[in-house]
C-alpha cells in the first residue's frame, strides 16, 4: 500500500494490467475492503508468492495467466506484449507452460505468463511443502526470454524495478526531485 504520486503501488500495477488485460485480479492473503479490483484469496496461509499465483490461476479461465508483483509499479505494457510473444515458442511437442524474462541474469517470476494448465504441478509442488516459484521451474517446461529476445529498450527495463521498502520508494523520490 506504499503510494507513488498519489497513487498505491498496486493501483499502478493493476491500472497497466487494465491496459493490457481484460480481467485483472488480485491475489491476497486475506479479502481487504480498499482494494477495488476483485480479489482471490490465499488457499494456504503464510506460504508466499507461490500460493498467491496458485490462487489466480485456479481463478482464470484462460489458457495464460500473467502474473505481476504488486511491488513492481512501473510494469510497462510494451513489455507485457513483446513477452507474450514468447508463449509459443518454440513450437513443437515440448510447449512452454511458463514464460519467465531474465533481466541482469535472475529470472522474474512474478513478471511472468504461466499456462494454467500447469495448475496440477504447482499444487502437487505446494503439497510436498515447496513454496518457492523459482523450484516449479524445475517441473514445468520454461521458457527463458533474455532481455535481447525481449527487444525492450532500456525504459521497459525499469518494468523488472520493484520496491520492496519505504527506503527503495526514498530512493525512487530522490531520482526523481534530481530531474
Amino acid at each position: 500500500m506504499l503510494v507513488l504520486d498519489g497513487r498505491t503501488l498496486l493501483e499502478h500495477v493493476t491500472a497497466t494490467m487494465k491496459l493490457v488485460f481484460p480481467n485483472v485480479i488480485v491475489s491476497v492473503r486475506r479479502l481487504r475492503e480498499e482494494i477495488e479490483t476483485p480479489q482471490v484469496c490465499d488457499e494456504l496461509v503464510e506460504r508466499g508468492p507461490l500460493v498467491g499465483l496458485v490462487a489466480g490461476m485456479a481463478r482464470v479461465d484462460t489458457p495464460w495467466m500473467f502474473a505481476v508483483a504488486c511491488d513492481m509499479p512501473f510494469v510497462e505494457a510494451a513489455m507485457i506484449i513483446q513477452l507474450a510473444k514468447h508463449r509459443f515458442e518454440p513450437a513443437g511437442k515440448n510447449p512452454p507452460q511458463a514464460v519467465i524474462p531474465m533481466i541482469a541474469g535472475h529470472p522474474q517470476p512474478l513478471a511472468a505468463f504461466y499456462a494454467t494448465n500447469s495448475l496440477a504441478v504447482l499444487r502437487k509442488q505446494l503439497a510436498m511443502g515447496d513454496n518457492s516459484i523459482r523450484g516449479a521451474f524445475k517441473h514445468l517446461n520454461v521458457r527463458y526470454v533474455s532481455e535481447d529476445d525481449l527487444c525492450v529498450s532500456h525504459q521497459l527495463l525499469r518494468s523488472f524495478f520493484d520496491l520492496d521498502t519505504p527506503e527503495d520508494l526514498a530512493q525512487v523520490n530522490l531520482v526523481k526531485e534530481s530531474k
